[in-house]
């Protein structure tokens, strides 16, 4: 089950925490600030995404980091309302501080791993820093990682062993108005399993779609949450809870 906590850090204009799967992330979001006017955009906002892999401080050889800072940069652009704030700068830092144990003691992937695990991780740190900013956003996201195995069987989550011995690894987001965002793949796999893979990823992100809430409320405690967008609405919720009982306490 996931974690998650927001405005973990003081210095920063927004900040999250974020638990999964054996990876924790911190990420820190400071802007709109001023750019530099190389990289300055006329109308809209120029985003930089930066990866600190657990040890080390990745650099130009960091191979890894730059396609996954290419991935996440792609896909918040599409997430945020960028064009608020032409000729700026904004600022995505993640930390990562933690990898699964059978991970490499350096804190990168090692050589012969995917990149994909980490992703999901990386992604909603990314919104949840985003949420607790006064940025504003065109929609949400949740993403999640689903290996093929041996027949097709499907494991949602998996650890990074499992993905080892996979057919085939992929990473699904969705937006929170249900279109597909983003599809990262690795391996072989057919139509029909990429089928499959499309649906389960939908439920896990979105729950399941058999489910009509009508009109009864929507749970915002994310112990309780089922899918990946019942867990967002119960972390900005706890925090909307908290905020609202402290300007209690002070009038």
């Amino acid at each position: 089950m996931p974690s998650a906590s927001l405005q973990t850090l003081e210095r920063a204009d927004g900040s999250a925490t974020y638990s999964s799967n054996g990876f924790s992330i911190v990420g820190a979001v400071n802007g709109p600030v001023e750019v530099q006017r190389r990289d300055e955009i006329p109308d809209e906002a120029a985003i930089d995404v930066v990866i600190r892999p657990a040890a080390g401080v990745g650099g130009t050889s960091g191979v890894r980091e730059r396609h996954l800072e290419s991935i996440i940069h792609s896909t918040l652009r599409r997430v945020m309302l960028v064009s608020a704030y032409p000729r700026t700068l904004i600022q995505v830092t993640l930390q990562v501080i933690a990898t699964p144990e059978n991970d490499s003691s350096s804190g990168k992937l090692p050589q012969a791993a995917s990149n994909l695990p980490i992703l999901p991780a990386l992604l909603q740190t990314s919104l949840l820093a985003l949420l607790s900013t006064s940025i504003p956003l065109v929609m949400t996201l949740t993403s999640t990682l689903i290996a093929v195995g041996p027949g097709g069987v499907l494991t949602s989550d998996p650890s990074l062993k499992q993905c080892q011995s996979a057919d085939s690894v992929h990473v699904l987001a969705f937006s929170s108005k249900g279109d597909l965002l983003l599809v990262e793949s690795e391996g072989e796999f057919n139509l029909d399993v990429w089928e499959n893979v499309f649906a389960e990823a939908s439920r896990m992100c979105r729950g399941d779609p058999s489910h009509d809430g009508g009109d009864e409320d929507v749970s915002m405690d994310s112990e309780d949450a089922t899918d990946a967008e019942s867990f967002l609405r119960g972390v900005v919720g706890a925090k909307f809870a908290r905020d609202q009982r402290w300007k209690e306490s002070v009038k």
